[in-house]
């Protein structure tokens, strides 16, 4: 244990070995309640560190006075009074007070920094809660890069609190699916919408994995992290707190919004346009309350049925769309070819409006939270050519991802680099964009398909019903794979089996009989 506290973040595979000394740690407490408390501290210890590594600076200026919270707020640091400063709750971690002790440390730093007010998590005090744990926990976290620089330490804070959320996320499975997209699929993403300037949103946002992601995508690029606005809602309140947290951890000035109604019946942010919209709504949602939203002005393709939201979510997100923005979704796969409750025609008039830009089916074993086989939407409002892009109108880029991926244990698979590059390049070169490679359908992988194709397949969007075969052999497929394939050519079967029953039903009642 030692040894991973003494780990300043140098060596490869530092936050495994920081979660495996962590976990143990946790022993017989729950995932869901030692998540707070071990990210709460990693919180702590991030701002603290930024915070004396500002006062360090501070202290080296004549003019400048190094115990004015002003001085630090202008930079944009947190002001950390000195009753909760990190060196102070280290000093205490082995006395039986130090729960007490966190517990002030938050309340004065919210007291103090008003974006955190109600954030910060302020139950270690609680007698349920071991302190010899928490003790040797804060000697843990105390270790997080005190070898590095002050800049290269806040960035070893923000990947170890980073780490911590999916590992709690994949300790807690379907529950930590709500709070957690996996960073694979985020990373694709956002490599495919490249959010380089512009509002960023997401109105489900989770515990804010996608603002991450995008951040770090325009640092990755040489673009100025000024260049992005980031926008959020979300109606879990603890998940809006470790979003807040998460956010701040990374640097991330954002407007991210709670209320408990969330962004269907309470929108909090009704007037915003956004260039890009990133987003993993609930999968199949039946409880979303749509009875009530019958006349909603956000219903442009058609009113969504009240026992799923997977349409009110993809017209949500279109609507929220600026004149040229653009959107990637993540869905359950009934949703490209799901007939029920009026969804047929509504997937048949985002097609017909050209809303729907590009199709990704994706490898099961992805999600935390679900085993159901999902996909990715790519919307767009407009396909006209611009920012030196082709005109793509009357097009769709369907890509069958899901011989990609590979199992990082015995229940999740995970996209590489290599798996994201080749999707997101496919994706670029068909949109023809400056210095692209370009583009060529793939039997197999990827098809460019007109809107007379995609009629002749009644509007349903299932990749493989318009890549074909790649030219590997059937017995070259795993078992496994080729089941998933016959389950999905099943559901759109039945699918398409209830549409004739409607339409030979209504034919029969126009028949009327000679008596």
């Amino acid at each position: 244990m030692a040894k991973a506290a003494n780990n300043s973040g140098a060596n490869l595979g530092f936050e495994a070995q920081l979660w495996a000394a962590a976990d143990k740690l946790r022993r017989n407490m729950e995932p869901s309640d030692y998540k707070h408390v071990a990210l709460g501290l990693i919180f702590l210890k991030y701002i603290s560190d930024a915070f004396e590594a500002k006062r360090t600076e501070l202290l080296k200026e004549e003019l400048a006075d190094a115990e004015d919270p002003e001085e630090y707020l202008a930079e944009n640091v947190f002001w950390v009074p000195k009753a909760a400063r990190w060196s102070r709750l280290q000093a205490r971690a082995k006395q039986s007070s130090i729960g007490k002790n966190i517990d002030d440390a938050m309340l004065a730093i919210e007291a103090t920094n008003a974006s955190l007010k109600g954030v910060l998590p302020k139950d270690y005090a609680r007698p349920a809660l071991n302190k010899v744990m928490l003790g040797e926990l804060i000697d843990l976290v105390s270790g997080i890069g005190m070898a590095e620089e002050a800049d290269r330490s806040k960035d070893i804070l923000g990947r170890v609190y980073e780490y911590f959320l999916g590992g709690f996320a994949g300790a807690e499975g379907k529950r930590g699916g709500e709070f957690y997209t996996p960073r694979s699929v985020v990373r694709l993403l956002v490599e495919m919408l490249e959010p380089y300037r512009g509002r960023v949103y997401d109105p489900c946002c989770g515990s804010g994995g996608m603002f991450v992601q995008s951040e770090k995508f325009v640092e990755e690029h040489g673009g100025r992290i000024g260049d992005i606005a980031i926008y959020g809602q979300e109606s879990n309140y603890t998940t809006w707190r470790l979003a807040k947290m998460n956010l701040a951890v990374r640097g991330i000035d954002a407007d991210i919004r709670w209320n408990n109604e969330g962004s269907f019946h309470k929108d909090e942010l009704p007037d915003l346009r956004a260039d890009f919209i990133l987003a993993n709504p609930p999968f199949n949602t039946s409880d979303w309350g749509g009875d009530r939203l019958r006349e909603d002005a956000r219903w442009k393709f058609g009113v969504p049925p009240v026992v799923n939201a997977n349409y009110a979510w993809l017209q949500h997100i279109y609507h929220h769309l600026a004149p040229n923005g653009a959107a990637g979704v993540v869905l359950a796969n009934g949703s490209m070819s799901s007939e029920q409750s009026g969804e047929g025609g509504i997937r048949h008039d985002m097609v017909e409006g050209d809303a729907v830009d590009c199709m990704i089916a994706l490898p099961g074993q992805l999600f935390y939270s679900t085993q159901i086989p999902a996909c990715l939407w790519f919307l767009a409002r407009s396909k006209k050519s611009s920012n030196g892009r082709r005109d793509r109108r009357g097009e769709i880029l369907f890509i069958d991802a899901r011989k990609l991926g590979h199992m990082i244990d015995r229940t999740r698979k995970e996209f590489s680099d290599e798996d994201i590059a080749r999707i997101s390049r496919t994706y670029h070169a068909w949109r023809r964009e400056p210095d692209a490679d370009a583009y060529e359908d793939e039997p197999g992988f990827c098809k460019t398909a007109t809107l007379e194709e995609v009629t002749g397949h009644d509007y349903i969007l299932t990749p493989g019903r318009y890549v074909g075969a790649s030219a590997a052999a059937a017995d070259d497929v795993a078992f496994e794979e080729r089941f998933e394939e016959l389950k999905e050519k099943l559901a759109e079967q039945f699918a398409e089996a209830d549409k004739l029953t409607g339409l030979i039903q209504k034919k029969l009642e126009e028949v009327t009989p000679n008596v």
